[in-house]
């Protein structure tokens, strides 16, 4: 029988005077006490399928059977994650160290308290009161009709859901060869132009990708452009980069792109 995943939402990089291996170790002790439950540990942000991060991050957001979020140092994007998840009312468990204030949005919520100097006898009574929350907290959440984590304390609201549908394996397979394409795209936009060295940039978001592919053709044949780059800031939101060979031939360059993208926005690099 598979191992139920319990997802971890904290910090990994220096933040509040905490370095990377501080927050490895208070890794090593949340996955202890998480195995302990019977469950697998895993950060949010990884997954086994090649993706958009940010993507993976709101799909295991919401479809962890539990999650544990350290708001040790208040990093902002463990903070918005923890939002998101209170947002799907489903089971969460915050943890912090004892050195980090409680924050006036949550403060309602329990949260469980380890020592920041991560002292041993203290630690070894943190994951085994973790432990039991961990089981406690998701037995009640399968058990309880009532059960709430955070909204419905306040009221009756809408719960946030992600919508799912099913895919058959090519269409999947070729959804992610789309987006290995992106970031491709964008490597060889950071190496090939460094930023600042274009003359105009434009975002074209509110346009197909095939009307900047029929802008990116015509610049091809203006003996104005020196160099031009379509840049994916998301895989539906390209950019155009542009390089003059003379910078007093913008607006030759911004009539063509005007023309064929009206609702494009422009920066000029003066």
């Amino acid at each position: 029988m598979e191992q139920s995943v319990c997802g971890i939402v904290m910090p990994i990089s220096s933040i509040d005077g905490c370095g990377e291996s501080h927050w490895k170790d208070v890794y090593g002790i949340l996955e202890e006490a998480i195995i302990d439950a019977k469950f697998k540990a895993n950060l949010v942000s990884n997954s086994d399928d090649v993706g958009v991060i940010q993507k993976r991050i709101i799909q295991n957001l919401y479809e962890n059977p539990i999650v544990i979020c350290d708001v040790s140092g208040k990093n902002p994007n463990v903070m918005f994650e923890l939002g998101m998840r209170l947002a799907f009312d489903k089971p969460t468990i915050i943890v912090k160290d004892d050195e980090t204030a409680y924050s006036f949005d949550t403060s309602s919520i329990e949260h469980i308290e380890y020592p920041r100097d991560l002292r041993f006898t203290e630690i070894v009574k943190f994951k085994s009161k973790l432990t039991v929350k961990i089981k406690s907290t998701f037995d009640k959440s399968l058990n309880d009709p009532s059960y709430t984590t955070f909204l419905k304390h306040f009221g009756e609201f809408k719960v946030a859901k992600i919508e799912t549908k099913e895919v058959s394996g090519q269409e999947m397979i070729l959804d992610e060869i789309r987006n290995l394409k992106h970031i491709v795209a964008n490597i060889e936009t950071r190496r090939v132009m460094p930023r600042a060295t274009h003359d105009i940039s434009i975002c074209s978001k509110q346009h197909s990708i095939s009307d900047v592919e029929l802008v990116a053709e015509l610049l091809q044949n203006c003996s104005q452009v020196q160099k031009y780059q379509v840049k994916f800031v998301r895989p539906d939101h390209p950019h155009l980069e542009i390089t003059l060979v003379d910078k007093s031939s913008y607006d030759e360059v911004e009539a063509i792109v005007t023309e064929h993208l009206p609702d494009a926005r422009l920066n000029r690099r003066r």
